[in-house]
């Protein structure tokens, strides 16, 4: 039943009132320890590494992943997993060689890096870009999906539900960095409570209909009835090869696609860089961690609804106009929920979907008032023009994605799909950018410039070659599989890892020719001791990893 009950609104109460009295608190316990735009853009010294780490899951995880993934989980399985269990991989390279660059460097923002690496055009092309990415891309459709999530199992009015996500991510972003920081912990406990107790049910749920009682017998009813949903790396005859090639998942693309977003995005960025390096570094390994358990949490009840789907439950409730649609499958398990503990799942959802709005607004806020409105509009603005300037495009923000975000078609396209389809275009030539501007003191500039608009241009050609080209001949080695209509296409995962290897060349080329021009390049300043990492944080990472072996190995 789409519908909350008394104890439901009872338990969301509870966790509303939690965040905004603790956000309350941390505002007045921290708002005379500085009182500068570092200190209420990037809560400057003030976090914690474990508050960095739920930060940074609390603002990645949002309805996206709740519905999106469950939705994979049911339709192609465990492998969708790979995002999360890569993620953890990626969050120790960007702990151990690109933050040591960062912090060494004093480096705030994104475009500030590019500026200082680069020059000012470089620095503002990717300002303008990331900002439009932001709001037009991720701030829409986290708020969209987030709407369309609670609408589904509320049966609130989706209008009401986006204003009132908007509204409360305002409450929370306006207080700063600091704010979001540690009210992200709570919403992660939320998040991950509430995330649990859908997990239960679902499994739980599969043992009772096969006739059986507890976790246990629910996960081998799971793996009895569902064993095709269970493998990691798919074949190039299997039809979700398209969405995840075969070893490109773990060698691939799919390290540009989380190396990208982890290490050189100021949404996911920007919580590390206020901090030092040792606080920082240890904060995304919290985040690794974190990242190893959320499969069970967004993936396993979409595996467990299809075990379910096959054995004849659900069979009208995933139904949308006549068509199986799996992105129902987790609102579906949200709807069987007992009164209260509906509740809970409801708040951890909210809690997903207004953590990840009130970090993406405060990195558009960062970018435009730092990287545009001081450097191009008011040289001269005092720290407290800037804060004010930052409050008003975060509002500014959310009242336009709520206002075009019912017109971009976001849930027709399914909402992971809609995100990774458009940054998927930019992300190898950004992530080139950013990975010879870390570590090659003679990448130019106009190698940069090469790789972010030629990338884009390189994406779109491979995109759209199909049509005019027959690219069966790329089947033997896996660069190629047929679509749907019969037509080969190089899985989209598969056309980052050509463009950014592309992007790479040419920027090689074009900056040795620019050294024989007599160009100059601004090689970032960093100590190779400064890539040392605690006895501490090398053995737990070496756990994450050894995790991620045995699961690839188990689920290969």
């Amino acid at each position: 039943m789409n519908k909350l009950s008394t104890p439901d609104y009872i338990v969301f109460a509870l966790y509303f009132i939690v965040i905004v009295v603790y956000g309350i608190y941390i505002f007045r316990k921290k708002k005379n320890e500085h009182a500068d735009s570092k200190d209420y853009f990037l809560a400057e010294g003030s976090l914690t590494w474990w508050a960095i780490g739920a930060s940074l899951i609390a603002s990645n995880i949002s309805a996206e992943q709740f519905i999106g993934m469950s939705g994979s989980g049911f339709s192609m399985g465990l492998a969708i997993a790979t995002y999360e269990w890569m993620a953890a991989f990626t969050l120790i390279i960007v702990a151990v060689f690109f933050l040591p660059v960062y912090i060494k460097n004093n480096i705030y923002t994104m475009p500030q890096f590019l500026a200082q690496r680069y020059n000012t055009k470089v620095a503002l092309i990717m300002s303008v870009f990331w900002l439009l990415l932001y709001v037009v891309v991720n701030l829409t459709s986290i708020l969209y999906l987030g709407a369309l999530a609670l609408t589904s199992i509320s049966g609130i009015n989706i209008s009401v539900a986006m204003i009132f996500l908007s509204v409360f991510a305002v409450m929370i972003t306006i207080g700063g960095m600091k704010v979001i920081g540690y009210t992200d912990v709570i919403q992660v406990l939320f998040l991950i409570l509430g995330g649990l107790v859908t997990t239960y049910l679902a499994i739980n749920l599969v043992a009772t209909h096969n006739g059986l009682a507890g976790i246990g017998n629910g996960l081998t009813a799971i793996k009895q009835n569902a064993a095709d949903h269970l493998h990691m790396i798919f074949s190039k005859t299997d039809s979700h090869y398209m969405d995840l090639p075969g070893l490109s998942v773990l060698i691939g693309g799919m390290l540009i696609v989380n190396l990208n977003y982890f290490g050189c995005n100021q949404y996911i960025t920007q919580r590390a860089l206020g901090a030092n390096l040792n606080t920082a570094r240890n904060g995304l390994l919290f985040a690794a961690f974190l990242k190893l358990l959320m499969p069970i949490i967004v993936v396993l009840p979409g595996i467990a609804a299809y075990t379910l789907y096959k054995q004849g439950l659900f069979q009208n409730e995933l139904m949308q106009d006549g068509v199986l649609n799996p992105d129902k499958a987790y609102p579906t398990l949200l709807n069987l929920l007992p009164a209260g503990l509906k509740g809970l799942s409801f708040a951890a959802l909210t809690a997903a979907i207004v953590a990840s709005l009130a970090g993406k607004a405060n990195s558009i806020a960062t970018i435009f008032t730092l990287d545009i409105y001081k450097k191009y509009f008011n040289k001269n603005a005092s720290e407290t023009q800037l804060v004010q300037i930052g409050k008003i495009t975060i509002i500014v923000a959310l009242i336009l994605a709520i206002i075009i975000a019912p017109f971009l078609g976001i849930d027709k396209k399914g909402g992971f799909q809609y995100i990774q389809e458009y940054t998927g275009f930019v992300s190898p030539g950004v992530f080139a950018m950013f990975l010879l501007g870390l570590f090659w003191k003679k990448t130019t500039a106009n190698a940069a410039l090469f790789a972010t608009i030629g990338g884009f241009i390189f994406s779109i050609v491979l995109k759209v070659l199909p049509a005019f080209i027959n690219l069966s001949v790329l089947y033997s080695i896996g660069f190629a599989v047929p679509n749907a209509q019969g037509v080969f296409e190089i899985p989209f995962i598969d056309r980052m890892s050509i463009v950014f290897v592309a992007c790479i060349i040419g920027m090689y080329f074009i900056s040795i020719y620019d050294a024989k021009r007599g160009v100059k390049t601004n090689g970032m300043q960093v100590a190779l001791s400064e890539f040392k990492t605690t006895v501490t944080f090398t053995l737990l990472s070496i756990t994450v990893i050894l995790i991620l072996v045995v699961l690839y190995t188990v689920f290969w």
